[in-house]
């Protein structure tokens, strides 16, 4: 919503429910939107002083679609000590009756540039003070930004990502990248790329998670809504989202592991060609160094990367025969001691985050590695 993104990213927001004195539906000679004290610096640097009256000029955008020059006033002269905002112009639409109970939405954007909204239905109002944590009675007062809860900013974000596609699904490199960027714009952590990657390929792989159901609810809800014409329609629509979520799951771990060892600055190749026309995941330093017989074996690292691997493991096997020991990177939130064995006698290492490292069983996991000690170990190994 407009309205909840300008008053995150604006200087500082307010919000009231409109009266009807506001509106001009009871006999009242005041004139305006009356701003309660408590909301003052949303208007003025300082309060007024009482006996005189103090006033400025602002440009105010409505809903982003029509500006008015109005006016702050403070009337603190004989027996009025209130603060108002005046003169919208003729034919301005918010104040008449019918918008009585609307909720009024005012956010500064630099000094003299605000941006105005009036939320007429309950849906928009209930979005909006849900966004904040907020319930009716807690209005009428400046609005505490880091009120706004953490899931309404991650949709907000989304969502402005997806305004900005020109097809309906962006490849898994898109998603992938989109999902790290608004995830650094949101937490502004991208030093863990480095410091704490077992965290951030966690954080990397929600979020894109989040992204992608949120565009299939862009992409599908006016079709939910609607309903299906046949039972073959809906087979065929479930089917195309199932294999588009299959496919784009392993994609996605590949392209978040690949931006962790950049952003650590260590060699690597992925999908290079060995024996047999496989392709492993990664291979570091690359292909031209597997390739040459003269470089050193030892000094070659093969990883893999499946988000589960309880029956898959085994894949990786025969994919570069001139490297023995094999690691194996999966999201899978524990796997068997007799298949950790199995994976032992294959020279096959598993890597995880960190924090799923509880999920398996503690006799075996002195020989499971995070992504950080695999991440180190790729750092040594590449020392000339």
């Amino acid at each position: 919503m407009k309205a909840i993104r300008a008053s995150s990213n604006g200087k500082i927001a307010y919000c009231k429910f409109l009266s009807a004195n506001d509106t001009g539906e009871t006999d009242s000679h005041q004139a305006g939107i009356y701003i309660a004290k408590p909301a003052v610096p949303v208007i003025f640097d300082e309060p007024g002083i009482k006996g005189s009256n103090k006033d400025r000029w602002v440009e105010i955008l409505w809903q982003e679609d029509f500006s008015t020059k109005s006016r702050f006033i403070y009337y603190g002269q004989g027996t009025r000590n209130e603060y108002r905002i005046t003169q919208f112009g003729r034919g301005f639409p918010f104040l008449r009756p019918e918008h009585t109970g609307d909720l009024f939405v005012l956010v500064q954007m630099e000094k003299d540039q605000y941006l105005g909204y009036v939320l007429s239905t309950e849906e928009e109002i209930e979005e909006f003070l849900s966004a904040y944590g907020m319930s009716p009675a807690d209005t009428g007062t400046i609005i505490q930004k880091d009120q706004l809860e953490s899931e309404a900013r991650v949709d907000l974000s989304i969502d402005d990502f997806i305004k900005t596609l020109e097809v309906d699904f962006p490849a898994s490199a898109v998603m992938s990248a989109a999902a790290r960027e608004i995830y650094h714009k949101l937490y502004d952590h991208e030093e863990e790329i480095i410091q704490n990657p077992d965290k951030v390929i966690v954080n990397w792989t929600e979020m894109e998670y989040r992204v992608f159901r949120r565009l299939e609810l862009w992409r599908y809800r006016d079709l939910i809504k609607t309903g299906f014409s046949d039972v073959e329609s809906f087979i065929n629509i479930a089917n195309m989202v199932l294999n588009r979520r299959k496919s784009r799951a392993g994609k996605s771990l590949e392209h978040h592991l690949s931006a962790i060892f950049s952003g650590n600055k260590i060699p690597y190749e992925s999908q290079v060609i060995t024996e047999g026309n496989k392709k492993p995941d990664f291979i570091f330093p690359g292909g031209k160094e597997y390739h040459d017989l003269r470089f050193p074996s030892e000094k070659l690292v093969f990883l893999g990367a499946k988000t589960t691997c309880k029956d898959r493991w085994r894949q990786i096997i025969n994919e570069a025969n001139r490297i023995k020991q094999k690691y194996l990177f999966t999201l899978q939130q524990g796997v068997s001691s007799q298949q950790l064995e199995e994976m032992s006698e294959e020279n096959v290492i598993l890597v995880i985050p960190s924090e799923y490292m509880s999920a398996f069983p503690l006799r075996n996991r002195d020989y499971i590695w995070t992504l950080n000690k695999f991440i180190s170990y790729c750092k040594e190994t590449q020392k000339s």
